[in-house]
């Protein structure tokens, strides 16, 4: 059995919020509370821990993108996310 952990560790990236923009816009962004573990949250999903997605989800640790970030990230197309896709989503995490 693969290291999901490891994996997902590997896969670890940064990425400005111009190169995200298709992924909001096809709604695969998910924000992860700088509170969480961004690698924790990828294992989670990765692994069909829906319990755990669901704690997160309940303490707004993870959202979708709101309208008055998606505004502020577009006046801002430069403004860094530590990122990690695990399919479909990509998680991002603002530096």
């Amino acid at each position: 059995m693969p290291d999901i952990r490891a994996e997902l560790s590997e896969n670890l990236d940064e990425a400005e919020w111009e190169w995200l923009i298709p992924h909001a816009q096809r709604d695969a962004v998910i924000v992860v509370s700088q509170l969480v573990d961004l690698v924790d949250v990828g294992v989670a999903i990765a692994s069909d821990k829906t319990s755990d997605v669901q704690v997160w989800i309940d303490e707004a640790l993870i959202t979708k993108p709101s309208n008055e970030q998606l505004g502020k990230w577009n006046t801002n197309p430069s403004q860094r996310f530590h990122t990690l896709i695990v399919q479909p989503y990509v998680l991002v995490q603002e530096q």
